[in-house]
């Protein structure tokens, strides 16, 4: 008996080996695959931040699929770390829009894969896509695109005027970028006409030859698929460029006149466009206020039907503080006004709203809450007809007036 009970006992050791030995070899296994997916990991990692454009103007074969050129596709999603930009990375923001809109995209109500009827395409191909959630302008890989403004006239830039919008490509954050005021003849506007410029991560070009960015501009322009604002200021022979909250060139030895405004984009890779904004002028708000009773603003920007104040608020907020600053016994009352598109009521709650949120900011920087008070006027109070998204554009619009 007893016996039995030791070859039983040891029947039931070998075969715990066994199966030990079998587990041993399947943890080792799992482990050299894990392995395995780590470094392909790396691997891919790095093809993806040495993927771009090779030194003979073509693609290097480690880019990721573009899914011929649907929007929707998700290949950076890996890198696609977003930097999302806020009020205080604003905070030295410069830049204020032209006083009267005379070109506003609204992308909402176009047809997905349908060229938008806002723009003429004079090169290559375009449509309209969602991307984060809303309609944009995509640029698809290959052809690339060259598009300008649907105006009444091609010659409708005035000598002083702003122009805004924003851009984002799949695989480098300006690259292959174009802003002209005519027509393109390799970084020349065209006799007559007032050159463009063009954008790459690291520079622009315009009159002054290549003007590098600021280092920690680089950096975030590292970065894959995500949204970058474009803002020009250009005043007869002075000219400005800024990108995101940076202002990357100051030039006046600008020459011609603008005829219109044309994006180029290079089809390396896909990109895409949305906000394009025109206006025409540009304010002097001390000027203004020492003459005026009021200061009309159109550079104070907030969500879609909300009073979340965008960063590029910042410029005008900025310029705001700066007068109330220079003059202390100045008092605005801020006077918050929307378009006609919705409820009245909920206009006239939401533009109350803004005015407040815009009365927090300038607090925050330091003014006397005692010296604003805020209005909301909703719809009430049109500047322009609300039949066009310009119009709709100037309507949208806050005011400071003197108290």
């Amino acid at each position: 008996m007893k016996k039995i009970l030791l070859y039983s006992v040891a029947i039931i050791f070998l075969s715990v080996i066994k199966a030990h030995a079998q587990f041993g070899d399947i943890l080792n296994h799992v482990k050299d695959k894990a392995k395995e997916k780590v470094e392909q990991g790396i691997d891919k990692t790095m093809d993806n931040a040495t993927s771009g454009k090779k030194k003979d103007g073509t693609k290097n074969s480690n880019n990721a699929n573009n899914n011929n050129g649907n929007s929707n596709s998700n290949n950076t999603a890996a890198d696609n770390s977003n930097q999302v930009p806020t009020i205080i990375s604003y905070k030295n923001y410069d830049f204020v829009p032209g006083d009267t809109v005379i070109f506003q995209s609204n992308l909402a109500d176009e047809e997905v894969g349908e060229i938008p009827s806002q723009f003429t395409l004079s090169h290559g191909q375009m449509d309209i896509q969602v991307e984060d959630g809303e309609n944009v302008i995509h640029i698809p890989s290959g052809p690339g695109a060259t598009l300008t403004p649907r105006m009444s006239t091609t010659t409708y830039m005035p000598d002083q005027f702003t122009i805004e919008f924003d851009f984002k490509n799949e695989k480098f954050g300006l690259c292959h970028l174009m802003v002209d005021f005519g027509h393109r003849t390799y970084y020349s506007g065209g006799e007559g006409i007032t050159p463009g410029m063009t954008f790459d991560n690291t520079s622009v070009t315009w009159t002054l030859g290549d003007v590098s960015y600021p280092d920690e501009l680089q950096k975030i322009l590292d970065k894959p698929m995500q949204w970058h604002h474009i803002a020009i200021a250009i005043n007869k022979t002075v000219g400005k460029i800024y990108v995101d909250q940076f202002r990357v060139a100051n030039v006046n030895n600008l020459t011609g006149k603008p005829n219109n405004v044309t994006i180029d984009v290079n089809g390396y890779e896909n990109s895409y466009i949305k906000n394009v904004r025109i206006a025409a002028g540009g304010i002097n708000i001390y000027k203004k206020i020492t003459t005026l009773t009021k200061i009309v603003t159109h550079g104070i920007l907030f969500d879609v039907d909300k009073a979340t104040l965008k960063p590029q608020s910042m410029g005008t907020i900025n310029e705001i503080y700066n007068v109330l600053k220079r003059d202390p016994s100045l008092k605005f009352e801020i006077d918050g006004h929307t378009d006609n598109t919705g409820n009245a009521a909920q206009n006239l709650t939401l533009s109350q709203q803004r005015a407040d949120a815009v009365k927090t900011e300038l607090v925050s920087l330091g003014i006397d809450a005692s010296r604003l008070t805020t209005k909301g006027f909703g719809d009430t109070k049109p500047m322009d007809t609300n039949d066009t998204p310009e119009g709709k554009a100037n309507n949208r619009r806050v005011e400071f007036v003197k108290i």
